[in-house]
């Protein structure tokens, strides 16, 4: 394939060379150079290509006084590889960025699906070590209140709220059945219905799920968000890619880069001040997504800024299991009053034969050779999602300049050279020159713009409104995400907890939140086993609870952070070489 590319590249030069050649001498009157290029180019037929020059009068873009060496259908193929010419450009203008977002775009969420299985993980693990006999049917609730993260982490309209209270709703009947009222028998199904739908009145876990709720909601949102951002990124990029010509524009086009072949100029390139003229009235829907683009990179910024700054995601997610472990204590500790009125809703506990399963020890599945994640990683995702907006920042007027890049570096003559003015070859072009964007193109010269691109107008609200959901205006209850942390002592958990008293049975400050200390390996062979991992909660009286594995291995994959990382030089240097109008 490369050997083609350089021999089609070689034919070309010499085809140039050649044409270059016959543009030197006197006034054509072979078509020879043309018909090697349309040939060169594969345009169409040759032997639909003049051999010498003819009359054009059936020419309805390319007139000229002059002898032709063009055909009205060699002029409707030249008009068809305008257009085709036009959309490669911006295409290649564009593919550095559309690299940069797209990666990084699969990256996160790559590592978002990690924090979720390890977020799994832990969760699932704190039953294997402290209730074994409640274990597998507690594993089960706690798969799919984490399928239902990440439904609505991933952009499925589901409801943080409404995920977290159905997973405390199907706990409650399992802690009952093994903490708070044990018998030598399961309870029955419809006695577990009824204690399913009675836990938001009993409230056996306190305010352990409102609590979640908030903390379910802060920390998952934004990143939600974050993601949607990005892949809309993505599709304005496509979109603008694959950008529709109006039937003025596309003779525009045609005029400006395949009318000098007719007239045997195959070299000659447009005038800067023509080409500007010509690719700003094409361009003019785009030049419109500039202020839109510019407010989406800086909320982009904000966010992330305000992330960096406060817990994120993996708080939020690797954080959940001692919001767990709080409510099931809890709930243990008033087991004698939950009785009670359990018994005055439900009746007494109708029981069958028992059939719960303790906590298998091959329960591990798919585990390969993952490195343990440290609260480290939160500042490492950080820096890398960092990295990425300073390297989008370099394309925030991206589409206010395009037309000006295409034409100062790809498509016009050069300063001081003979130049294409849409009629002959000329020393300057003399017609005014307009602005960018819709408005500024009633005066100009080469290009009709008669209204709006409706697929244009389209992906304009489509920005204003993921820039809405990055400044968080959208989410009244997370207005402005609200991500500011508070002085020791008090963490974003705490601030959205809401009230708690001493019926919640969230004693003392912060509900005896265990802050993780945990020691890490570089690297756990398959099979771990988390008894190989010393692990110690610190409660906030300052007494110590290891929770230690007891031979319950794990039961999802340990996270590794592989957030694509850009290499920055490289990025930067590339960056440059597109983006010169900041």
């Amino acid at each position: 394939m490369g050997g083609k590319s350089f021999l089609l590249g070689v034919l070309t030069l010499a085809v140039l060379l050649l044409a270059a050649a016959s543009e030197g001498a006197e006034p054509t009157s072979s078509c020879e150079a043309v018909r090697k290029v349309f040939q060169l180019r594969r345009l169409g037929p040759l032997g639909g290509v003049p051999e010498s020059p003819r009359a054009g009068v059936d020419l309805q873009v390319c007139t000229s006084k002059n002898p032709t060496c063009c055909t009205k259908k060699m002029e409707e193929r030249y008009q068809t590889a305008a257009k085709q010419d036009i959309q490669q450009v911006l295409q290649t203008s564009s593919a550095t960025l559309k690299f940069l977002i797209s990666h990084n775009a699969a990256a996160f969420q790559e590592n978002f699906e990690m924090l979720l299985r390890l977020a799994e993980n832990y969760t699932s693990t704190l039953f294997c070590n402290a209730y074994r006999t409640m274990a597998a049917e507690a594993t089960v609730h706690v798969h799919e209140f984490f399928t239902d993260v990440g439904l609505f982490l991933f952009g499925t309209d589901v409801s943080t709220e409404e995920f977290v209270n159905r997973f405390f709703d199907t706990l409650f009947p399992v802690v009952y059945n093994h903490v708070i009222n044990p018998g030598p028998s399961d309870i029955s199904l419809e006695y577990a219905e009824c204690l399913r739908v009675a836990r938001r009145d009993i409230r056996p876990f306190g305010n352990i799920p409102k609590k979640a709720i908030g903390q379910m909601g802060r920390s998952l949102l934004p990143s939600r968000t974050f993601l949607q951002a990005l892949n809309l990124g993505i599709e304005v990029i496509n979109t603008t890619d694959h950008l529709h010509f109006s039937k003025d524009c596309s003779r525009a086009l045609l005029r400006m880069q395949y009318c000098p072949h007719c007239q045997g100029l195959t070299l000659s390139k447009p005038c800067m001040g023509y080409c500007l003229n010509t690719m700003r009235g094409c361009l003019a829907d785009l030049a419109e997504v500039d202020l839109h683009w510019r407010g989406y990179i800086q909320s982009l910024e904000e966010l992330s800024g305000a992330l960096s700054r406060a817990h994120g995601i993996e708080h939020g997610l690797l954080n959940f299991h001692s919001l767990v472990h709080d409510a099931l204590g809890q709930a243990r500790i008033n087991g004698p009053e939950l009785s009670e009125q359990v018994n005055k809703i439900c009746g007494p506990p109708v029981r069958k034969p028992k059939q719960s399963p303790g906590c298998s020890s091959d329960q591990n599945k798919d585990n390969q050779g993952l490195k343990m994640f440290s609260r480290d990683s939160e500042e490492t995702l950080a820096s890398r999602r960092k990295e990425f907006i300073g390297h989008l920042h370099l394309y925030r007027a991206f589409y206010g300049g395009l037309a000006d890049q295409l034409c100062g570096n790809e498509l016009a003559a050069a300063d001081g050279l003979p130049c294409w003015n849409g009629e002959d070859v000329v020393r300057s072009y003399t017609h005014r020159v307009v602005g960018s964007g819709i408005k500024a193109q009633s005066e100009n010269p080469e290009v009709k713009v008669k209204g709006k691109d409706p697929v244009i107008s389209q992906i304009i609200d489509k920005l204003k409104h993921i820039i809405q959901l990055l400044q968080g205006k959208s989410f009244p209850k997370y207005d402005k995400w609200d991500l500011q942390q508070t002085g020791s002592g008090g963490g974003v958990d705490e601030q959205i907890s809401g009230d708690c008293d001493d019926e919640d049975g969230c004693g003392g400050s912060g509900s005896g939140e265990f802050k993780r200390v945990m020691k890490i390996t570089d690297w756990m062979p398959d099979k771990t086993n988390l008894s190989d991992v010393k692990q110690i909660h610190q409660t906030n009286d300052g007494s110590t609870l290891d929770t230690t594995g007891a031979g319950c291995t794990a039961m999802a994959d340990y996270v590794t952070f592989t957030l694509i990382s850009l290499d920055l030089q490289w990025m930067a240097n590339v960056a440059r070489s597109q983006v010169t109008w900041h």
